[in-house]
């Protein structure tokens, strides 16, 4: 069944009562915004879930020690990074990882923060998502479709109190979908890399990003045997024989007229945030500065074949400040990982909840160890024992 807690009920009662009362426009602005960011953070938030158990993937006790070994990267990383292998090594097979013996699939914990020591770093991504404006925490076109969904089984609905929402896209019902995941070459922290993910979040793309932190590390060496360039963003597209594309304008547009709705079906305006590249850029800086700047550095521990691993998959998007931390964590490893996007109105929350019998990002299936777990700390700290060089010891 689909669960509501009090908190949030309380909460969405005051906002409807507050809304009622309001009288001026000033307030249903501001009361507008507060509706906004509710929306967007319901990934965490509720459990929109039908019963299930955890699926058990390896044997354990419990994942108490926890090593809390956060990355932290200051302006001169991307000036420095350690010097990946030579991608040609993927044709002798990939390298073999193993989960710690005393590792245990968590228990997704909707509605809780497992470690109040992760909460400067939940109001860091908060307050980037809020100078972003929530780019991406919304699909192209996005729309309520009933306010009164049933309970269907594989169905995601948010649950506001009385209401259960379903929601969806105006557009992208019709636009043309890739057959092959898109190859975005990328790191975190750079603001022309942040405008192309948040517009695949907008298309609800599914993307494999490799990084290529401070874009001198990781993957940056497959590009420049590609294509003679170590700059990032770079697409590629196997879906267009391999079709490769630098500079993010130029990237965004490909997309759009590529895997985007017809034009004249939306309204252009509605991408200002990302198309108009002086705002965008800016904000993204203040975004990369708020945390840290994230990805501009390849972690000084990571394992020198993570570039190797099979792709991770991560269920989530860009602005979620729960998935953010398990991006990083990503990049700064230098694993491949493919992102499927979750945003409001996208039909993948349809599948995950299909999928696993609930919605909640992060989400993360690692098809090296056959892993699949929720709960982003206990994620960023699983990614830290088995994709570093101590995990090999």
């Amino acid at each position: 069944t689909t669960k509501i807690s009090p908190q949030k009920n309380s909460m969405v009662s005051a906002m409807l009562a507050s809304w009622a009362a309001a009288t001026s426009p000033r307030s249903v602005a501001l009361l507008s915004i507060a509706a906004l960011f509710l929306l967007s953070f319901d990934d965490y938030c509720d459990a929109f879930s039908f019963p299930i158990t955890p699926r058990a993937t390896s044997a354990g006790a419990s994942a108490n020690s926890r090593r809390g070994s956060e990355l932290r990267m200051g302006w001169l990383d991307g000036l420095l990074s350690n010097k990946a292998e030579s991608p040609s090594a993927t044709a002798r097979g990939y390298p073999k990882v193993e989960v710690p013996p005393d590792f245990e699939v968590p228990e997704p914990k909707p509605l809780t923060l497992t470690r109040t020591s992760d909460l400067p770093s939940v109001l860091k991504s908060s307050a980037a998502l809020a100078v972003r404006l929530a780019t991406g925490a919304f699909v192209l076109g996005w729309k309520i479709d009933d306010l009164f969904a049933p309970e269907e089984e594989g169905k995601y609905a948010l649950a506001l109190g009385p209401l259960r929402l379903r929601d969806s896209s105006s557009v992208l019902g019709d636009a043309p979908r890739p057959a092959e995941p898109l190859v975005l070459y990328e790191y975190d922290a750079s603001p022309y890399c942040k405008r192309v993910r948040e517009t695949i979040n907008l298309l609800d793309l599914t993307v494999e990003y490799r990084p290529c932190p401070g874009a001198r590390g990781g993957f940056s060496d497959e590009l420049y045997e590609r294509t003679g360039r170590r700059t990032v963003p770079h697409l590629v597209d196997p879906n267009n024989g391999d079709f490769g594309l630098f500079e993010s304008g130029d990237i965004i547009e490909y997309l759009l007229k590529t895997y985007g709705p017809p034009e004249g079906s939306f309204d252009r305006k509605a991408l200002w945030p990302v198309t108009f590249e002086a705002f965008s850029v800016a904000t993204s800086i203040w975004v990369a500065l708020l945390r840290d700047m994230p990805g501009s550095r390849r972690q000084s521990d990571a394992r020198p074949d993570n570039e190797r691993m099979r792709p991770l998959e991560l269920w989530g998007y860009e602005c979620s400040p729960f998935v953010r931390p398990v991006r990083e964590k990503l990049g700064a490893l230098c694993l491949p990982h493919k992102m499927v996007s979750c945003s409001r109105g996208s039909a993948n929350r349809d599948k995950m909840v299909e999928k696993t019998g609930r919605f909640q990002v992060p989400f993360l299936v690692d098809p090296n160890t056959g892993v699949e777990m929720y709960e982003g700390p206990e994620i960023v700290e699983y990614l830290d024992r088995v994709y570093t060089v101590q995990s090999e010891q």
